[in-house]
């Protein structure tokens, strides 16, 4: 027997760039599960924001932008960021009856003939004539490999497992990262932890100045050409440099963020440098970025020989089918809201030069 269930679009995720899509098909006549289905494996609503940890306030979230048609109002800004955007991205859904099906994993979209493609889930099959991928990348926390990480006796976590400073008390802590999350963990946890060092591949550069909309522009970008390359997608924040505000300024004058070059191995007390120094260790915490979550596309075959996706807008350059949003220049909330839109609106022109030519 066929359990294949048809629609005309598929949504994965429903985080940012996943409710956006969803919002944009629903304004523009698609009507949930009869036209479009949207697949979510979290548990709940929130997207990868439910998984963060409790000290990240919704006051220290950096550009949470709106949702398109709801905005997000009267937060509190003492409130753990995991509570307030689930709480919103809950009642964005029932709002607009977006229907959102969870937990649902997707395991591999692939060609499914007569110009479809086969949607391969834990809750059955879907058969789609496109589909929008808005998986994030907090489902693929990137571990560098370093010369004796396995002889580590300390504890090894990543950003995606960070619990919150308290955890960190009396600790001795290596944060790798010259990241916006690798300069967050250490400011918060020098007050608990005994001590402290922070190293980088890269000297950080911090950014003086208003983060202005010409800034962003030329930052996106920068992403947006890698991504049109084929080549895998750097985070914004790589391009543009970090905030220098006066809680930083307060961390470098403190020595808290006091970077160090990359260590040269990982030995079981600590890390060493080929100079002979070595700084013994309890923690290591890899504030080292995330990769795209996009192992399930892989049967299409899309990567260039770069190893990314080439992408044109939202649209895969190798299947016009195949639209990534929240993926290179709109990983962002503002550019994932935008890039929804641009998705629909893409696919609303294939499915009907597709419906002429039948």
């Amino acid at each position: 027997m066929n359990n294949t269930r048809e629609v005309e679009v598929v949504v994965i995720g429903a985080g940012q760039a996943g409710l956006s899509s969803a919002y944009h098909l629903r304004r523009t006549g698609f009507e949930p599960e009869r036209d479009f289905v949207v697949l979510d494996h979290s548990p709940a609503p929130g997207g990868a924001w439910q998984f963060r940890w409790p000290s990240l306030t919704y006051g220290k979230v950096h550009g949470m932008h709106a949702l398109p048609g709801m905005e997000l109002t009267g937060a509190d800004p003492e409130r753990p960021s995991a509570e307030v955007i689930a709480e919103y991205f809950t009642e964005y859904e029932r709002a607009f009856d977006l229907r959102v099906r969870r937990p649902v994993d997707v395991r591999a979209v692939r060609e499914g003939g007569d110009r479809r493609l086969l949607v391969e889930t834990s809750d059955g099959t879907w058969s789609a004539r496109a589909l929008i991928n808005a998986t994030g990348t907090w489902d693929r926390p990137f571990w560098p490999r370093y010369p004796g990480q396995e002889t580590f006796r300390g504890r090894q976590l990543h950003t995606a497992q960070y619990p919150g400073p308290e955890a960190f008390a009396g600790l001795r802590v290596v944060v790798v990262g010259g990241g916006a999350s690798g300069t967050q963990h250490l400011m918060e946890l020098a007050p608990y932890a005994a001590a402290t060092t922070w190293v980088t591949r890269r000297e950080p550069v911090f950014r003086e100045g208003p983060f202005t909309e010409d800034v962003g522009r030329e930052a996106v970008g920068l992403v947006e050409e890698r991504v049109r390359q084929g080549l895998p997608p750097k985070s914004v924040v790589s391009v543009t440099g970090l905030p220098l505000n006066d809680a930083v300024r307060q961390a470098i004058a403190d020595g808290v963020l006091d970077r160090q070059p990359m260590f040269d191995r990982i030995a079981p007390e600590g890390v060493e440098w080929n100079d002979g120094r070595r700084v013994d260790a309890d923690v290591i915490l890899w504030a080292t970025g995330f990769r795209a979550a996009v192992d399930h596309l892989a049967p299409l075959k899309l990567r260039e020989p770069g190893g990314g996706i080439r992408v044109e807008g939202t649209r895969a350059v190798a299947d016009p089918r195949i639209h990534l949003v929240g993926y290179g220049p709109s990983a962002s909330t503002i550019g994932a809201n935008r890039a929804g839109r641009a998705a629909v609106r893409d696919i609303r022109r294939l499915l009907a030069a597709e419906t002429v030519a039948a």
